[in-house]
């Protein structure tokens, strides 16, 4: 009986180290982030843990060097990035404790367990350009400017 005792209590002691290392790999998790800045210093951009952006920082210039559609898709890489720094982070902080053979990449996007045939990444697509002819272009750069002055004058 003392035998059985005692291969109950290594059981739960074992149970214990296991959910203390859950824990710790869950507050490990909960603060990854990354940060990414845009070629031109423009943007910088901060994701936290599943690539959750928490931070957006951007410099006056961004406003006068690019023009609003441009700015968007800075801001769009810029964060991608990040996500990816996040990313490599999570991958990482899994592959401590998952098992050798296991990637964490696929873990992490539920692909685990499939084989390629089984599942279809998705693919996204960006939201289509409207066309701007150079009459409209230079319109819009100049109320854009405008608008920038008068905020200017008005503080």
């Amino acid at each position: 009986m003392d035998d059985h005792r005692a291969q109950v209590e290594e059981l739960l002691a074992d149970y214990r180290r296991s959910r203390e290392q859950l824990a710790s790999v869950q507050r490990e998790l909960a603060a990854v982030s990354g940060v990414a800045g845009s070629p031109d210093g423009t943007v910088t951009a901060t994701v936290g843990a599943g690539g959750r952006l928490v931070g957006l920082e951007l410099s006056e210039a961004a406003y006068r060097r690019h023009r609003p559609e441009q700015l968007a898709e800075l801001i769009v890489r810029t964060v991608a990035a990040a996500a990816a720094t996040a990313a490599e982070d999570t991958y990482r902080t899994l592959s401590a404790v998952l098992p050798a053979a296991t990637d964490p990449a696929a873990l992490v996007a539920g692909t685990a367990d499939l084989r390629p045939g089984e599942y279809e990444p998705e693919v996204a697509q960006p939201p289509a350009r409207r066309r701007v002819d150079d009459d409209e272009d230079n319109e819009q750069r100049e109320s854009w400017l405008d608008s920038e002055l008068i905020d200017r004058r008005v503080r």
